[in-house]
């Protein structure tokens, strides 16, 4: 293990080479990993599809992270960036060919709790505006591969902090809205709660969460294809991601979605349930006591 402030990574990692990586973000509850067992599996899905040699097992990631927050003494409020790349490369090369000694392992633990908003608020809400570049789609890179490469949404980024949004709301390449630069995207019109289908992004752990919730608590719910006008004229709007969970949407473009005063009614409602997974059985993994 190595401070924060002295890291060790080789000039010859793919990380550093050509942001050939994999990643996850996960958040620590009261003594358990929210959605463990889902992250690992997403990130060995990802590692398998860019065909990753040498992979780490994932009994040495989930010790690396547990031992990882123990030596933090990080039990509650934290986050963890869990980061697998191609590995060294034998030579300055984009050819994965020269990668022979297996996997880089990353586990980057931060205190981040629920009174961190440095860049959501999950109480007024965030404004957004729309991206100038699209989203990937699956013909150019699939965005179901949660890879380190991610000038895609840097870039829209950008045009955020320069617009001083959030984030950016990302369109697929036929114009309808598919997700911000950062997380997914909800919308709520009559009481139904509805989200662009995943075929230009990522389907986010806490969006199939939220989309299981609005099954168990009997709120109506669909996954299609939403236009930006849509989303202009909607009730309610939030996003969702593992970091920032639910957060409200005030404004688009300029435009106030609802009273332009933050979370509504419905997103109220799915924050306080959403705030209750951590404990519900299954949902999480208990950290275990390092002595």
């Amino acid at each position: 293990m190595y401070p924060r402030d002295q890291p060790s990574m080789l000039p010859f990692d793919s990380g550093v080479q050509g942001g050939d990586g994999v990643w996850e973000g996960v958040r620590v509850y009261r003594g358990k990993i929210f959605k463990f067992s889902r992250h690992l599996r997403r990130l060995f899905e990802s590692a398998k599809a860019l065909d990753f040699k040498n992979v780490h097992t994932e009994e040495q990631v989930r010790d690396a992270v547990f031992r990882t927050l123990a030596a933090n003494g990080m039990r509650d409020g934290a986050h963890i960036r869990l980061t697998l790349t191609r590995g060294v490369k034998c030579t300055s090369s984009m050819n994965p060919a020269f990668n022979v000694y297996g996997t880089t392992l990353i586990v980057l633990a931060e205190w981040k709790g629920a009174e961190d908003r440095t860049t959501y608020d999950n109480t007024k809400g965030v404004k957004l505006v729309t991206a100038a570049g699209r989203r990937n789609g699956p013909d150019m890179l699939d965005s179901k591969i949660h890879h380190n490469n991610l000038l895609n949404n840097i870039m829209p980024k950008i045009q955020a902090n320069n617009a001083g949004a959030a984030d950016a709301l990302m369109l697929d390449r036929d114009g309808y809205v598919s997700e911000t630069n950062a997380t997914n995207v909800f919308m709520v019109k009559g009481g139904v709660v509805m989200t662009p289908w995943a075929d230009s992004c990522l389907p986010g752990i806490t969006r199939e969460s939220i989309l299981k919730l609005c099954s168990e608590e009997g709120i109506e719910s669909s996954e299609r294809r939403l236009s930006l006008v849509e989303f202009y004229t909607a009730d309610e709007v939030f996003t969702t991601g593992t970091m920032g969970e639910l957060t409200p949407v005030y404004e688009i473009d300029g435009r106030k979605i609802g009273d332009g005063r933050g979370a509504g009614d419905v997103t109220k409602r799915l924050q306080e349930i959403y705030k209750t997974c951590p404990e519900r059985e299954g949902w999480s993994t208990p950290l275990p006591d390092f002595k």
